[in-house]
């Protein structure tokens, strides 16, 4: 991740934490829905 936002020319410190916030937000919702699936079912 940080070569490719070097190369298009934005700060890696910044945009990686970002990105990796919004991954690790996605995955905690999605297996908070999956959790919450399987103990309706």
């Amino acid at each position: 991740i940080p070569l490719l936002l070097k190369r298009v020319g934005i700060d890696p410190a910044v945009a990686s934490s970002i990105i990796i916030t919004t991954f690790t937000d996605c995955f905690g919702f999605l297996l908070i829905l999956g959790l919450a699936s399987k103990l309706l079912l």
